[in-house]
């Protein structure tokens, strides 16, 4: 599984960065506005309408490719085999249990007859 999350994720990146480039090079609907009062430029490599349509149906392609290649990450990441943390691998020693209390040699409310215990007035 890791194999087909590396392609998956490589093509991932690759379509992205040809998304971003094909949305930089299209044109703007108010480009033909432009062209329109002299400014030129609004004809392309493909003719005035031509490259629209090229670079629009190749955008929706890549579009497409990106989601499914997003479901197809999402899928791999939830579905693939649990990796363990490096803490969890770690090897933690068990804790001693806690000794319990000794017990007092004094029954309570009795004062040992060695102690200097001072009564507090109430």
């Amino acid at each position: 599984m890791d194999w087909l999350f590396s392609v998956l994720l490589g093509v991932h990146v690759l379509v992205a960065i040809g998304v971003v480039g094909l949305v930089l090079v299209q044109h703007g609907k108010g480009a033909d506005m432009g062209a329109a009062f002299g400014s030129g430029a609004s004809g392309s490599l493909f003719g005035a309408t031509g490259s629209a349509n090229v670079l629009s149906r190749t955008t929706a392609v890549l579009a497409t490719v990106f989601f499914l290649t997003s479901l197809g990450l999402s899928y791999v990441a939830t579905n693939g085999p649990k990796k363990s943390s490096v803490m969890e691998s770690a090897a933690v020693p068990a804790a001693a249990p806690a000794a319990a209390p000794a017990a007092p040699s004094v029954a309570p409310g009795e004062v040992q007859k060695n102690q200097n215990i001072q009564e507090i007035p109430k």
